[in-house]
């Protein structure tokens, strides 16, 4: 028979894992595997490695082995790739002597860490065995006067196999005396010879029969017996039993060579044909001659063996009593024994698992697990209480159906606080002593969206250089979710309205990108919110605001404001009688720069001179003056090419053209006078015009100083101080600006920024200094320089100072055009 083929027909083959224990560093388990009997050596059994999730590669390094089960080795294990395999040739019936589960229990054990695993193999019945007699021959000794359809019961076949395999019918061979009949008696098949017709000693005083047990495997297997019928002359009683049915009782643990019970049975007949021997039938599982003995003399029932409540609680035997007559006659009778019970077995606990996983929003009372518990014992023995530990926001409750639980949860539970519980689910017996079992259940806790994402800070301040790149990215936010999942996955977007034209967000990522090149001389600061959503449902959102301040760069060419010809060009023509002296003032070049800083700080220089010995030109001021008195060989007209740069990394430059004519001195004086008059004139209304913005100014610098210190009442301190501080400035100059008018020099100073030090040219740390080279006796100056260190070294004033330079340029750029 293959029994491969048999065994993938039946596809009988299963795998159980459960998780036993997990103390410390000791992990056991144990695997359930079924396998059928008489299969080759070498046979898989299954992969204990990968049902264990162990790394094969080091199996062998870790010492992957069997230490214990059966002493004759019929499992193996490969230390190369994990598989349980047959060694031996498996016998179920020798090795489990017919009971209905047959297992073989190993323990596995696997080392660096230590895990031991316990590994059970169920071994399967197979139609190997075909059905045998317990003798190869039986001899009935019947009187020839014996009364038609007298019964005489034949030893019983015994197959070793279970189910289908066992013994189906029974055959008789052909014969005109006696025919079979089959009855069952807890659960066996027993055969009894029928006589149907008058046996006649003197005609034939021996017969022989075969019969043929058949059991129900495909194929079919059969076993025979040699029936030998004697007839004898009569012998008419038959024993009598004291009773038609016995009963005893007896504790499991009873010792052997106790007395159960003492059968008594008479026989009315004399002599040999009255004598008595008692037996037992022989209708029952061979187990029961290694647990009890029956003196055939006496009838006294002893205890032989180990006798298990839990295996078998009853036994139900055949008592049989024999004559020693020719033939001898024999009576039957029932013989039940109740086994007591002791505590001698713990609870066992089975878990139903609704779900192993539970929502964190799951209200009080939502049922997890139902749970059973039994005890093989009975009365007290089997009564068992369950429990769980303290502090954990679940309970058990207690089903209408004894020893049925539900576990519910108790109060509510919170995924971001615990999002794992292992609980431990004990029962205890009420026996004496009692005995405890457990079992764990792990229980994991579900996300649902009940947290909105964060962001790490409340506000951000991005400081970003002017004509940065369209399409570059400018800046990045992070934003995080406590929750999991899709709960926690974040998109970003920006707030609606102007923003989307010039800003744009990566949803996914947070990095921010312009859409547009900015410019400082336009905007100088704005703010705008970023949006983060989760995509949990409802979804759930916060926001930060993000203060963006453009740096200036050097992209402003110097504007000539003087001199500037009619037609627009910088040009222009300036007449100085030739009897003057060195040092004269010719004329002054007024330049402007949009920007700030180092990059609007300009520098002037002769580039084109006709004599270099006769005019010189400050570097700082712009003012052209003569170097030493004019002589008659001196030229009447000079031409003065003067270069205007800026003080950028890379500088900027304009230049302007001065026609210089030296004229006799009665006309220098009277165009001098016409010039005089008219400058006088517009310095007093440039004066007048400065005092009337400066004073409208500083009420509004005291306004805002006032708004800005309740404001910074109302705010915590860290928030204070950020936007220079994170800057970089370092004391460096932040803003300055510049303006001349006529002969009088204003200059504005932000803050962290001094006054009469020197510049670094090329320097990016910005550090302003000017060289106070004319008089600084004008009240503007002083008032300028007194509202600019006022506020200084506070941060906050930062708006206030700006307010009031807007206005200064605004104002200050008209007047010089109306100067020039």
């Amino acid at each position: 028979m293959d029994v491969r083929g048999q065994w993938s027909r039946r596809q009988c083959w299963w795998i159980t894992l459960s998780v036993l224990l997990c103390v410390g560093n000791l992990v056991s388990a144990q695997i359930k595997y079924n396998v059928p009997e008489e299969v080759k050596e070498g046979f898989v059994v299954g992969n204990i490695a990968k049902d264990l999730s162990l790394d094969v590669s080091n199996l062998a390094h870790r010492r992957f082995r069997i230490v214990s089960g059966p002493d004759d080795a019929l499992f193996q294990v490969n230390q190369n790739n994990g598989e349980l395999y047959v060694s031996k040739r498996i016998d179920r019936e020798k090795l489990c002597d017919g009971n209905a589960v047959c297992s073989i229990s190993l323990k596995c054990v696997i080392e660096d860490p230590l895990e031991v695993h316990y590994i059970e193999v169920e071994i399967t019945d197979v139609n190997d065995n075909p059905p045998i007699f317990p003798r190869s021959e039986q001899q009935f000794e019947i009187a020839e006067h014996t009364l038609l359809g007298t019964r005489f019961q034949v030893q019983t076949a015994r197959d070793p196999d279970l189910g289908m395999n066992t013994v189906r019918h029974y055959k008789l061979s052909q014969n005109e005396l006696f025919d079979i009949d089959v009855r069952e008696r807890h659960d066996t098949k027993i055969p009894f010879l029928v006589l149907k017709k008058a046996l006649d000693r003197e005609r034939q005083g021996k017969h022989r029969l075969i019969l043929t047990a058949i059991d129900g495997g495909n194929p079919k297997k059969s076993g025979t017996l040699n029936i030998t019928v004697i007839v004898l002359d009569t012998n008419d009683n038959r024993p009598v039993f004291s009773r038609d049915s016995y009963t005893a009782t007896i504790l499991e643990n009873a010792a052997p060579g106790t007395v159960l019970i003492k059968i008594n049975a008479t026989d009315l007949d004399d002599g040999m044909n009255g004598e008595i021997e008692f037996s037992l039938g022989e209708n029952f599982e061979g187990k029961i001659h290694d647990l009890f003995t029956l003196d055939k003399n006496t009838g006294e029932l002893q205890v032989k063996g180990k006798i298990d409540f839990e295996e078998t609680n009853v036994f139900k035997l055949d008592v049989q009593a024999s004559d020693k007559g020719q033939p001898p006659l024999i009576a039957e009778a029932e013989l039940s024994i109740k086994v007591t019970d002791v505590n001698d077995n713990s609870p066992e606990i089975e878990i139903t698992s609704l779900s192993n996983v539970i929502s964190e929003n799951a209200n009080p009372g939502t049922a997890i697990a139902l749970i059973s518990v039994s005890d093989k014992d009975s009365s007290v023995n089997g009564r068992v209480i369950c429990t769980l530990p303290e502090n954990m926001p679940f309970e058990l409750k207690s089903s209408f159906k004894e020893n049925i639980y539900s576990l519910v949860t108790k109060g509510r539970l919170d995924r971001e606080v615990t999002s794992r519980y292992e609980i431990t689910i004990t029962a205890t017996d009420l026996g004496n002593p009692p005995l405890s079992s457990f079992k764990i259940l792990n229980i994991q806790v579900s996300d649902v969206n009940d947290n909105a994402p964060e962001f790490p800070q409340n506000s951000y301040e991005l400081y970003l250089s002017e004509n940065n790149v369209p399409g570059a990215s400018i800046f990045s936010v992070t934003a995080f979710d406590r929750d999991l999942n899709e709960n926690a996955a974040i998109a970003y977007n920006l707030n609606q309205g102007d923003l989307t034209s010039f800003l744009n967000i990566n949803s996914e990522t947070g990095i921010i990108y312009a859409l547009k090149s900015f410019d400082f001389e336009t905007t100088k600061t704005f703010h705008f919110q970023v949006f983060a959503s989760d995509s949990g449902t409802p979804s759930l959102s916060s926001n930060v605001t993000v203060n963006v301040f453009i740096l200036d760069q050097n992209d402003n060419v110097p504007v000539i404001l003087y001199p500037v010809s009619a037609n627009g060009s910088a040009e222009g023509v300036e007449e100085i009688p030739r009897n003057v002296n060195a040092g004269h003032l010719v004329t002054k070049i007024r330049a402007y720069d949009a920007d700030i800083g180092y990059n609007g700080w300009l520098l002037f220089s002769l580039q084109e001179v006709s004599d270099h010995s006769l005019f010189g030109l400050d570097r700082y001021t712009g003012q052209i003056r003569t170097l030493r008195s004019f002589t008659e060989t001196d030229e009447a007209q000079h031409k003065l090419l003067i270069l205007v740069k800026d003080n950028g990394n890379v500088s900027l430059s304009a230049t302007a053209t001065v026609i210089v004519k030296a004229v006799e001195p009665k006309e220098a004086f009277a165009a001098s006078d016409v010039k005089n008059a008219v400058k006088d004139e517009e310095e007093n209304n440039v004066t007048f015009y400065l005092i009337i913005t400066l004073g409208s100014v500083s009420v509004l610098f005291v306004i805002s100083i006032i708004v800005l210190i309740v404001m910074q009442c109302s705010k915590s301190t860290d928030y204070s101080s950020k936007y220079l501080q994170d800057a970089n400035y370092d004391g460096t100059l932040c803003h300055s600006i510049q303006y001349r008018s006529g002969d009088k020099r204003y200059m504005l100073v932000g803050p962290r920024m001094s006054i009469g030090s020197t510049i670094v040219p090329g320097s990016n740390g910005n550090t302003l200094v000017i060289p106070d080279r004319r008089r600084r006796d004008s009240g503007e100056v002083r008032i300028a320089i007194f509202f600019s260190s006022l506020y200084a070294n506070t941060n906050s004033y930062i708006f206030a100072y700006r307010l009031q330079n807007m206005f200064i340029i605004k104002l200050m750029s008209k007047l010089q055009m109306k100067n020039f």
